[in-house]
Formats: C-alpha cells, structure tokens, sequence
C-alpha cells in the first residue's frame, strides 16, 4: 500500500486536478493499490468543499484543522495518522498539493526504497531532475539554502534538502514516531523548518537517505506561496542552535538513539 500525504491550505483549484493525477498514475502507470491521507489545515477558501466533493471517488481519509495551525502541525498529525495505519513494508509519500509535485517522480523513489534505503528525496539536482517556471531570485534563493543546510547537516546521499516530496518506509516513520513522539517534528511554528528538522530528526536513527531525480513544476502551481522566508530562515538558525547546542543540544543528547537498522 501506498499512502499518499497531503497538507492542504487554501488549494481549492488544484485538489481536484491532483487527484485525478494521482488516480491515473496509480491506475495506468503503477498499477498499485494507494491511499490519500490529506489534511486542509483551516482554508478560509472552498479547499475543504472540494475535498468532501471528491471523497466517494478517491481513496481519501480527510483530517480536519478548524483554524490555521500552519505545515509542522499539519505534517505530525498526518505522520501520526499515517504510521497508525501502515504496516512497516507500506511505502508513505509527502506531496504538496499545488500540482508542482507530478505523481510520476514517486516510482523513481519507490525503486530506490526497494534498493533497501529508509528515506528518499525526490531532487532537482541529480541527473534527470530540474526546475520549470521558477523565477532567479527563487533560484538564487533556493540554491543558498542547500548549501545552508548541507554545511551544517551533511547527510550521505543527499544534495536536495528543502523537498517536500520525499518517500519513506512505513518502518523508518514508525520508528521516528516511537523514538522522538511529539518532537519528531519540535519546530512546529517555525515555517517550513519542519521539512529540514525531518531529515536532521531522521539522521540522528541513522536512517539511510537517497534521491531520486524531481523535475518542479512551478509553473504549474496554481496557488501562492505559503512559505514566509523569514520566518523559516529563523527556524534554519534555531535548528543549527539546537543540533550544536553543548549543553544537551540535539547531537549531543540523541547519540545513543536506537538504530533503525538494528
């Protein structure tokens, strides 16, 4: 089983063209039975309308946050649902909803999870991969904060550290999970910052990390940005204090974890 997770915040015009992607591929393409975990984190728009709308054609389970409580919130309750749900052998996607993430680039990370590695990234910077539609300041922008994250987080096997699209085992989140309860994800309100802490959370089990080639389609993104840079530029800056931190920092404190692999 593959489970596909899908934070949503006012996505009203892309939910359905999504899932009619992810039907297709999964129906024509894969050839695999699939599951659509998606939670619309307080959309002031029609999002979770459209959701309902879809939920007797689709295999959707729907979660629900009144209010906006933001991605890192919104990511822990669908891991949570999701490792309830899957066994260690199921395969669990992250997506963005905007239609910039094609279902085709989850085979790719679904060969390499069968190639025996817990977490794939779906990357534009290895062979295959690339960006369409995104603009040079975006780039530029974009570009700085891998090497940000690379410096001070080098993970073996990756260079895409941002991506949202990524494949894990049913077995790494699991474990993620039980280690690390609420604190899988501790920098909930600190923007995208949680897609970085993941993969630091991630390496401290020693979780063995590939990619697989991404082509990002922003221009076919049909909402706005959700991501506010400063903010989730603070969060990078308190993720470094934390794993660094000599007086119970993170890498300090999470050295005797229980391996993943053991």
């Amino acid at each position: 089983m593959i489970f596909i997770l899908l934070p949503a915040f006012n996505e009203e015009e892309s939910i359905e063209r999504l899932f009619i992607k992810l039907d297709d591929f999964f129906k024509k393409d894969f050839n695999t039975d699939y599951r659509i975990l998606i939670c619309d984190d307080g959309s002031t728009d029609k999002t979770l309308s459209e959701i309902k709308k879809l939920e007797s054609k689709y295999p959707v389970d729907i979660l629900i946050h009144k209010i906006n409580r933001g991605l890192g919130e919104t990511m822990r309750d669908l891991i949570e649902r999701a490792v309830e749900m899957a066994d260690d052998n199921d395969v669990i996607v992250r997506m963005d909803c905007d239609v910039s993430h094609e279902p085709i680039f989850i085979k790719g990370m679904i060969d390499k999870l069968l190639e025996g590695y817990d977490v794939v990234i779906a990357s534009r910077f290895v062979e295959g991969g690339g960006t369409v539609g995104l603009n040079k300041y975006r780039t530029l922008i974009s570009l700085m904060a891998q090497r940000f994250m690379r410096f001070f987080f080098r993970v073996k096997g990756l260079k895409e550290y941002s991506s949202g699209y990524r494949a894990y085992t049913g077995k790494v989140l699991k474990h993620a999970v039980r280690v690390y309860g609420n604190n899988f994800i501790q920098l909930k309100g600190l923007g995208f910052t949680g897609t970085l802490e993941k993969v630091v959370k991630l390496k401290l089990i020693n979780a063995r990390f590939a990619e697989a080639p991404l082509v990002l389609r922003y221009d076919q993104k049909l909402s706005s940005s959700k991501m506010v840079a400063s903010i989730t530029t603070l969060g990078y800056l308190i993720l470094v204090i934390l794993y660094y931190w000599p007086f119970g920092g993170w890498k300090r404190s999470y050295k005797k974890l229980e391996k993943i692999n053991e």
